[in-house]
């Protein structure tokens, strides 16, 4: 601006006697300050991990004024605005210095004073284009600063002001500066360290060595305060080697993207979380003690596993009664070659971790209760594919064993045979009912669903072993603070109760894990483990009165891991995080709920010269399916015990009439398991015996299979399709062909 410009806008701001708009309050701009980083913080409010979202700007966390150097204070007030606590928006004295090097194209520092710096920050229509401000802007950012001075105070503006301003490239305020260049937080800041600081908000963009003539200056400056501008350059000097520290500041980048413990909860939340951007900040359900204590722990064990060809984990652990989200590691870090993948979200096959779920399902449908015998040998199953031959994780067979012994001892083969009777079709509408995203259907899948041959990942999964602690109940988890969605019931509690005490009772796992095992904690727990095939992965998922913990490990790459069972991979984790969470809480044994019995129960061989197949015991049943002895008698019938049940047709079977034959030619066959038993279909008795011929008619019908004393002993529903009939009742019969 030329000398008679300066002057028309000193006359203008001094007499001015116009409407100027109000000035926006101290409280609105730092509440509308937009960080470019979210802040996660636990369920206390603890930081837990902090995760850049705005890849435009580098913004930091709003710094108090009382945060921020004192050096920091006393360098930008030296360097941009001297008389900044005397004046009242406008510095006079530099104003006409201004005017006087104008008249005598001399250049002078400019009269700009902080307050005016931060107008222009405040309103778009002051920001500095390239060819500088228009007189018309001057004059209103004068008049601003003079309304912002009457209504802020001073340690407001500087504190505005330093959270503000752009420093260099991206890096806008001083947080965002001090942990870019310094690595370190505003109040740790040194006075050279204080002085590049004020350097950049002269000049940022300058080169290092400009940037190093100017904080050499200012850091003069902060030395001898009083000295006059022109006799600082003699002033004793500490300026020495600061070209090399400048240097070195401007090209690092401390400030990471991603930085503390819960790096994939970060991620989780950003991708499905709005963050509120006023405060930047997601509390979440976490507990930072317990999440550094599980982060630690996974860490430690995998540098132990380490020799077998084992990097990655991930834990979760989850609040029985409201299903939050306490812990959330989704790698082990620094020992991971793909750290970036979330091992708690990842899909994974979960091996035998599946078999609860499974006896429980079977056990509500009568099929079979804990004390039944169910055959542990080689087997081989026709399937629309070919046939399906089981095997024991140590490729052994047990022979006959109860169902407890088998779910306890993780034994393949009876697995298997359970899902027989269950149907995979079922089994898959249970899982899903859990909230296990298999998006097949159960036929996909076949007898090897047993096994854990679907995809599932770890937090679901754990939240399915919470459903079978809560009584067969299951709501969602949840990872940040809100209603929680009511439980419903998708198990039998009586079954869920059943399956609990089953994996927490060492007697029974003892054929496969021994009587020591790790399993085996000083508290009430129940805890299954799983491999999956080729020992890709390795899980150990369980519950007590209060949490739920579920732990997996193996290699992101999916590479296979070396000699590595449930017992010494995942489950020494499980232990350990779950003692710590019951170091001072105690952990009791669910309440039996109604519709349980107890009873003593023996399995004696069938001879008088051979052991009993398993210990005598008492034993829990659903009432009403209870007995006090199961055994093979020496024919090798089926094992006493065993309830009947339908083996054909399969429950949702589709079957249509075939027009080209007659009616009274067609016919459905039905076969079962057990001997005197009634077929009865949509409520009428047709049939006696193991098998029986059904006349088929269009429609939807249940059908039951109806023991001695009139109790129903297995259901299916099928569905006729062809050609319309005269009646409801059967008039013919003949071959049906299903349709898939």
């Amino acid at each position: 601006m030329n000398v008679r410009g300066t002057l028309l806008a000193i006359l203008l701001v001094a007499g001015c006697a116009c409407n100027v708009r109000a000035a926006v309050s101290f409280n609105e701009v730092k509440g509308r300050f937009k960080p470019s980083d979210v802040l996660v913080l636990d369920r206390s409010g603890e930081v837990l991990h902090r995760l850049r979202t705005d890849t435009s700007v580098r913004r930091g966390q709003w710094v108090a004024l009382s945060d921020v150097s004192p050096s920091l204070r006393t360098a930008l007030v030296l360097s941009e605005d001297k008389r900044f606590y005397e004046h009242s928006g406008i510095d006079w004295r530099s104003v006409s210095a201004a005017a006087w090097g104008n008249l005598w194209n001399t250049k002078t520092r400019g009269a700009s004073t902080i307050t005016m710096q931060l107008v222009a920050l405040l309103d778009d229509d002051l920001k500095r284009s390239a060819g500088g401000r228009s007189a018309v802007q001057k004059i209103d950012q004068t008049i601003s600063a003079q309304v912002l001075e009457r209504s802020w105070r001073k340690d407001q503006i500087l504190e505005a002001y330093l959270n503000l301003v752009a420093f260099r490239g991206e890096l806008v305020g001083v947080d965002a500066l001090s942990q870019t260049l310094f690595g370190k937080a505003a109040h740790g800041l040194l006075e050279d360290e204080s002085a590049v600081a004020a350097a950049l908000v002269r000049s940022p963009n300058a080169t290092p060595a400009q940037v190093t003539r100017r904080a050499c200056a200012v850091l003069k400056l902060m030395q001898h305060p009083n000295a006059q501008a022109g006799k600082s350059a003699s002033a004793p000097s500490s300026c020495e080697g600061l070209d090399v520290f400048v240097a070195g500041a401007l090209q690092r980048k401390a400030f990471e993207a991603s930085e503390g413990i819960a790096p994939h909860v970060a991620q989780q939340l950003a991708r499905t979380v709005k963050v509120q951007v006023a405060a930047a900040t997601l509390r979440t359900t976490l507990s930072a003690p317990l999440q550094r204590f599980a982060l630690s722990t996974l860490q430690q064990h995998l540098r132990e596993l380490h020799a077998h060809h084992v990097e990655d984990g991930a834990l979760v652990v989850l609040d029985n009664a409201s299903g939050d989200v306490l812990a959330w590691v989704g790698s082990s870090g620094e020992l991971s070659d793909a750290a970036e993948v979330d091992g708690v979200t990842a899909l994974r096959q979960p091996g035998s971790t599946f078999k609860p779920f499974l006896y429980a399902q079977a056990i509500a449908e009568r099929r079979i209760t804990a004390a039944s015998l169910i055959e542990d040998a080689s087997s081989q199953i026709q399937t629309a594919d070919g046939l399906y031959i089981p095997q024991n994780y140590d490729r052994h067979f047990k022979g006959w064993v109860s169902a407890r012994t088998a779910l306890a001892a993780s034994l393949n083969v009876p697995a298997v045979r359970t899902l027989v009777m269950v149907s995979p079709d079922a089994f898959q509408k249970q899982l899903v009912s859990l909230g296990l995203p298999l998006k097949e259907a159960g036929d996909y899948y076949g007898f090897s669903l047993a096994l854990g041959s679907a995809d599932v990942s770890l937090l679901t999964l754990t939240n399915a072993y919470r459903a079978l602690g809560n009584g067969g109940r299951y709501s969602p988890p949840s990872l940040i603070p809100k209603a929680k969605a009511p439980m419903r019931q998708v198990l039998d509690p009586r079954a869920a109760f059943i399956v609990g005490d089953i994996l927490s009772d060492p007697l029974a796992r003892a054929r496969t894990f021994g009587t020591d095992s790790v399993l085996a904690t000083r508290f009430w727990t129940a805890v299954k483990t799983g491999t999956s095939k080729d020992m890709r992965d390795n899980w150990a998922i369980g519950y007590s009165q209060t949490y739920t913990v579920g732990v997996w490990v193996g290699n992101a790459s999916g590479a296979p891991m070396w000699d590595v069972s449930g017992t010494t991979g995942s489950a020494p984790i499980w232990a350990a995080v779950m003692s710590h969470l019951h170091n001072t809480r105690p952990s009791r044994p669910p309440t039996v709920p109604p519709g349980v019995v107890q009873v003593a129960v023996r399995f004696p061989s069938g001879s008088s010269s051979d052991a009993p197949t398993e210990a005598t015991r008492r034993e829990w049943f659903l009432q009403g399916t209870q007995q006090a002895v199961f055994a093979m008698n020496l024919g090798a019938r089926a094992p006493l015990g065993q309830n009947p049940r339908i083996t054909a047709p399969r429950s949702g079977t589709i079957f249509a009439l075939d027009p080209d034959i007659p009616h009274n030619r067609q016919r459905v066959a039905f076969s079962a398991e057990g001997a005197n038993v009634r077929w009865v279909v949509d409520g009428k008795a047709f049939a006696k015996g193991a098998t029986a011929q059904w006349p088929p008619w269009p429609g939807r019908h249940v059908v039951q299979l109806i023991g001695v004393g009139g109790e129903m002993l297995d259901e299916i529903r099928l569905e006729v399709r062809g050609a319309a009939v005269r009646s409801r009742e059967p008039t013919a019969s003949s071959r049906a062909y299903a349709l898939r």
